[in-house]
């Protein structure tokens, strides 16, 4: 099997192929904002050009998009229009009692400020159902045809239809569905009964009408795609990444783009589960950082861990969908370094972006960024930047670390380096921390995976403050989230509201919607072309304590429902209760709120090869000695003869000494003083902190 994954980014799109036989390939080029579908099918046959593959040889093509986060967050989608329960027209603009500033009286809420449904569009239909999913008021058919008309005739290009606890019971919903594709066909629809079937009324409205934000853009995107793919005689389906993590087809995305949301950064965490596994460290935290932000993800024994439904946003708005553990802060090789007008010394979160860039650059930008700052201490050489394919002057970058922060601060060129490195590492640190020690795990049992092309220049630092026992750097680091694509799996989540507790549960219920959850999740992904015998069910339940507000992902047990099954899902829920908020409370009956299945069929992993093994001694592979500027564990600022190494060159079994420099076409790794660092058996480069480092004091001080 042939496959193909292509991860879009805001600068560049990645791309990675790999073959049943191990052969593996990737290559970089510049991204279309424009029409992202360009760079990818253009990127894809350059790469098939270059190995002697056809596109119609291809027989998978996976993509990773940021397109629906985009839309969202630029508040650029679709005229949308609404129809619901008569008496709630205005659920979206009310939202919830919570306030981004609780003691402003002036404060613009955003989900007011850019509504996704302005109140001209939000149309209401007799109709009531309660929640036992009881019909107490039928829906008033010719009601719902003058809404429907009124909405065409203002123009829509999408519908959302939220009716009250349609999760019980949807026939209202699919009767409006109907007659929208007799009045209004050209209209994208949007059901909250199919998008978002469980109960959370103004989170069900929000996810409802966030798709339907979305969903034209999006099908017309994927429609593109599509198009382009195929008139490339490219043969496999199109599979996009979801921000679950896992794999869609582009015929699913497209009824259901809210899927998509923050799928762009969790395949960089599933390409991390990847590489921590094939180097024998299962749990990983990932680092990916480019030039703007710096995605953070934490696998405890590789696998993903669920947002909270307080945390399931995207931008200004709720989004009730199922969201891999991953964070994005604003931190990454153009973040500018500035002293405010308090006096404080701050790094972030704006941008250099890629126009002007950093000062280095040489195009024009003047202010210092983290990307300047490793300039000045030596890790960044000039002739080697992207493998000698551009430049850097050291000259610019000291000069605008100089004027902008040095000078204002009555301190040297490099040790304001070192500050704005360790201001960014250290937000990067509580990033680690917040998503780690702060939710029950403990860093010290995981591996850091570096990733990108910044963030191997800050793992070294951020595992010793962490005290993270190792740093494993990928061999292309700047492409792990396309490699991410590669290893993930087709899957398809269904949740239900069942609404029972541990003390007197609802065992027949359950039992029968976990098994027409299943039958519904299995055929979705037989109608993509999967084996039944093929796919992979699991259940999963949304629990908490009877009076509590919000629920935890348990694992559900094996096994029928019964009794003794309820209470091992009892006791599932404690446990994951005391691990989240060191607290449990085993006489407090628990309360079962919904039910998942989520089915999954196996696409292949990475076939990682076995690369040449060399032995200890790496100095075949050395480029120079220069040197560079680290500083000691009193934090005293030195420079270091320190060893720059070939990455390409290397080989398995080959041993570096820090501090040392690796670097290679999409990243540079920085080996600290004090540290170890050695090639496994798959290429990875794996660096081992301690405190050697810290008994170290040489160097010359500056």
């Amino acid at each position: 099997m042939k496959r193909v994954g292509v991860d879009v980014g805001g600068t560049f799109t990645d791309i990675m192929y790999s073959s049943d036989d191990g052969g593996i390939a990737v290559h970089k080029v510049p991204s279309t904002p424009h029409d992202p579908s360009v760079a990818t099918v253009d990127g894809v046959r350059e790469l098939a050009d270059r190995l002697g593959v056809g596109l119609g040889e291809l027989d998978q093509f996976l993509h990773g998009t940021t397109v629906a986060t985009n839309i969202v967050l630029e508040h650029n989608g679709s005229d949308v229009g609404l129809i619901t329960t008569e008496g709630f027209r205005d659920i979206l603009h009310i939202a919830r009692k919570k306030r981004p500033y609780n003691y402003s009286s002036y404060q613009d809420l955003p989900w007011q400020k850019w509504q996704l449904v302005r109140r001209r569009n939000r149309r209401v239909v007799p109709e009531r159902v309660n929640a036992a999913g009881e019909v107490l008021v039928p829906l008033d058919v010719d009601a719902v045809r003058e809404q429907v008309r009124v909405l065409r005739d203002n123009g829509v290009a999408a519908v959302a239809v939220c009716f009250l606890h349609s999760y019980r019971n949807p026939a209202h919903e699919q009767i409006v569905k109907r007659i929208l594709a007799e009045e209004a066909p050209e209209v994208f629809v949007s059901l909250s009964s199919e998008v978002a079937p469980q109960y959370r009324e103004y989170e069900r409205f929000s996810t409802t009408a966030l798709n339907a934000f979305v969903g034209p853009k999006v099908s017309g995107y994927l429609n593109r795609l599509a198009e382009t793919t195929r008139s490339a005689e490219v043969r496999g389906d199109v599979g996009l990444m979801t921000s679950a993590g896992g794999l869609v087809t582009a015929r699913r995305a497209a009824e259901n783009p809210v899927l998509l949301l923050t799928s762009g950064v969790v395949a960089g965490l599933l390409g991390g589960c990847a590489i921590g596994k094939a180097s024998g460290y299962p749990s990983v935290i990932t680092l990916d950082v480019g030039g703007t932000s710096a995605d953070v993800g934490v696998a405890p024994d590789g696998g993903l861990r669920m947002k909270h439904l307080l945390d399931t946003r995207i931008g200004d708005y709720h989004a009730m969908v199922p969201m891999a553990e991953v964070d994005t802060i604003g931190a990454g090789g153009g973040s500018v370094a500035f002293v405010d007008e308090g006096g404080m010394f701050r790094v972030g979160p704006r941008s250099a972006g890629a126009t002007p860039g950093p000062a280095c650059y040489g195009r024009g930008g003047t202010e210092p960024t983290s990307t300047d700052a490793m300039v000045v201490l030596g890790w960044l050489r000039a002739d080697s930047f992207l493998s000698g394919s551009m430049r850097v002057e050291p000259q610019l970058a000291g000069k605008a670390v100089g004027e902008h922060v040095a000078d204002r601060l009555g301190t040297s060129v490099p040790e304001a380096a070192v500050g704005i490195f360790q201001i960014l590492a250290h937000a990067m640190t509580e990033a680690i921390s917040l998503h780690s020690v702060r939710k029950g795990y403990d860093p010290r049992d995981f591996s850091l995976v570096a990733e990108g092309g910044a963030g191997p220049l800050y793992a070294w630092h951020i595992a010793e403050q962490l005290g993270i026992p190792r740093v494993i750097v990928p061999h292309h680091p700047g492409i792990a989230s396309a490699m991410g694509l590669l290893a993930t799996d087709i899957r398809s989540e269904i949740p239900a509201t069942v609404w029972t507790s541990s003390d007197d549960p609802d065992i027949d219920r359950i039992t029968a919607e976990f098994d027409r959850l299943a039958a519904q999740a299995v055929e979705q992904l037989g109608a993509d072309g999967l084996d039944p015998a093929d796919v992979v069910v699991e259940r999963s339940l949304d629990c908490r304590y009877l009076g509590q507000g919000y629920e935890l992902r348990v694992p559900a047990p094996d096994g029928p429902v019964d009794a003794g099954w309820v209470a091992r899902a009892a006791e599932a829920f404690h446990e994951v209760h005391e691990r989240t908020y060191r607290q449990r409370f085993d006489d407090k009956p628990v309360h079962i709120v919904n039910v998942r299945v989520t089915a999954i069929g196996a696409v292949g992993e990475v076939p990682l090869s076995a690369v040449q093994t060399g032995g200890p001694d790496p100095s075949g592979t050395v480029k120079s000695t220069v040197d560079a500027i680290f500083w000691t564990a009193g934090n005293r600022v030195s420079t270091f003869p320190t060893t720059v190494y070939d990455r390409d060159r290397l080989r398995a079994g080959n041993v570096l000494t820090g501090p040392a420099i690796v670097e290679q076409f999409d990243s540079t790794t920085i080996v600290g003083p004090g540290q170890r660092a050695e090639v496994d058996h798959v290429g990875h480069l794996v660096i081992t902190t301690g405190d050697a480092r810290q008994q170290q004091d040489g160097g010359d001080q500056l």
